[in-house]
């Protein structure tokens, strides 16, 4: 379900980043990370977590008021390109790689029935269909079809991986909450 050139980080099933990263406080939401400078002027290349350009051009500051954007545009592939009020020069601008862009979960629009964001997912306990503890929720990726939760098993086997993902797809996930993450027992083994 996605909601184009809607202001949020795409809270149906896309990207939002790694959580492995930069961490961010609860209430945050990351919709972009800064992945290097671009040109000499000050302005940086972004990897977007949401829609698209729009969704991040509908926010002026990010990170609890540290940075200001004066302009964002899209790079045409895929990302954007920002210039920020505090970043003068490229070297300031080489600075802020790896910078997690976030914005307050109240700058955002409600989710809808069937939305989420992956904050939310990360860190949710898992249990199978037949009430079977598996484990809990430690990243959501997309690799273009859809979202994957990847979960760390516990206890860990002794053999065999650690952790096993699962596609955000009604057979596989057929429900969750803000407490914890269903997934179908076929898809535990």
């Amino acid at each position: 379900m996605t909601r184009p050139a809607r202001p949020t980080p795409n809270p149906s099933r896309e990207r939002e980043g790694d959580s492995r990263a930069k961490p961010v406080t609860s209430p945050d939401i990351v919709l972009a990370a800064v992945t290097g400078a671009h040109g000499v002027a000050g302005e940086v290349r972004l990897k977007l977590f949401g829609d698209d350009v729009d969704a991040l051009k509908a926010h002026k500051t990010f990170n609890d008021g540290q940075l200001t954007a004066s302009k964002i545009r899209s790079d045409n592939k895929g990302g954007a390109i920002a210039r920020f009020a505090e970043v003068p020069d490229r070297t300031a601008a080489e600075a802020l790689r790896g910078t997690l862009l976030s914005v307050s979960r109240d700058a955002l629009p409600p989710l809808e029935e069937g939305e989420f964001y992956h904050a939310d997912l990360i860190g949710l306990p898992v249990v199978t269909t037949d009430g079977a503890a598996v484990g809990r929720v430690i990243d959501v990726a997309n690799y273009g079809a859809t979202d994957i939760v990847e979960i760390a098993q516990d206890p860990v086997p002794e053999k065999g991986p650690k952790t096993f993902m699962v596609p955000m797809i009604p057979t596989a996930v057929p429900e969750w909450d803000d407490k914890r993450l269903v997934i179908a027992a076929e898809f535990a083994d």
